[in-house]
């Protein structure tokens, strides 16, 4: 971390009860300041009639132990069933007191809703991930076991709508980084809604002028983010990011066979981009370690 210049890294899974606090307590004691911890939901029990109440008690509680986010991965919306066998949507009313705990603390939501659009498409030539999907056929989401990509993307613009005082954070730009003219729609439709870059940034590398206008002009929401802790792929982030490079490789061909260019953000958009937007989001971060 030192060697990337990275002074904080969040933990999105930290779990909830005995464990986060766990989480919690052993990364305070062991390098104070240095990690924030996300909790999670539990989701045993989704059927029973006062399982609302008893996910919101446990957030609460999870969040005056130290948890200063809460992150939901991919499997709502897609996998997550509950005890009857019925699927589980993003935007299900059994969360909706759980994701007023968050509002009433001001901690954020990171919420990670579907996958590539590729991977819901038809698996032929017309496909950019094919290489992907045929060396990991389980990627692929097939009509006949999952829900659209528009549906589950429509599940969860409806739950940021439900919730207007939660500040979310979209994993993955939403999967919209192809698309950053209707991903600036989203935004200007959802004040609360904020967006993070991780695993997107071969489609930010091929677009590199409208990025950088983009980027701009919705800088105070967007903030940095990394699927895989590997030091090497971070300098490929930062050199998009950061410089005027022209036609160098992405860090993983199965995802991007074509060419990177850099954006060459201004200064401070960087900093918002790296740094200040989280102090904004995420509560009890000691905003006197980093740079005005």
């Amino acid at each position: 971390m030192d060697a990337l210049n990275m002074r904080i890294m969040v933990n999105l899974s930290g779990g909830f009860g005995e464990r986060l606090a766990q989480t919690v307590k052993g990364m305070n004691t062991s390098h104070p300041g240095r990690f924030v911890v996300f909790a999670n939901l539990d989701f045993r029990g989704m059927n029973d009639p006062g399982y609302p109440d008893k996910i919101a008690n446990q957030l609460e509680a999870d969040i005056k132990a130290g948890a200063q986010g809460l992150k939901f991965f991919k499997n709502l919306g897609m996998d997550l069933k509950d005890e009857s066998g019925k699927r589980v949507p993003v935007d299900d009313a059994r969360l909706d007191k759980a994701l007023e705990i968050c509002g009433k603390y001001n901690v954020p939501i990171l919420i990670h809703t579907a996958e590539p659009r590729s991977f819901f498409d038809p698996v032929d030539k017309n496909n950019e991930r094919w290489l992907e999907l045929q060396q990991f056929p389980s990627r692929a989401r097939p009509a006949d076991k999952y829900p659209t990509w528009d549906r589950l993307m429509t599940e969860q613009m409806n739950m940021f709508a439900k919730h207007p005082k939660v500040k979310f954070i979209n994993a993955h730009m939403g999967w919209l980084a192809g698309d950053l003219e209707e991903l600036g729609r989203r935004l200007d439709k959802l004040p609360n809604m904020y967006v993070e870059i991780g695993a997107i940034l071969a489609e930010l590398g091929r677009q590199p002028r409208y990025a950088r206008e983009w980027f701009t002009k919705y800088q105070d929401r967007v903030l940095f983010g990394k699927d895989i802790y590997d030091p090497s792929e971070y300098h490929v982030y930062f050199r998009v990011l950061e410089t005027t490079d022209e036609y160098f490789d992405y860090y993983r061909k199965r995802h991007a066979f074509w060419k990177m260019y850099g954006m060459n953000l201004p200064d401070e958009v960087l900093k918002k981009l790296y740094y200040k937007n989280a102090l904004k989001l995420i509560p009890g971060l000691d905003a006197s370690k980093f740079p005005k």
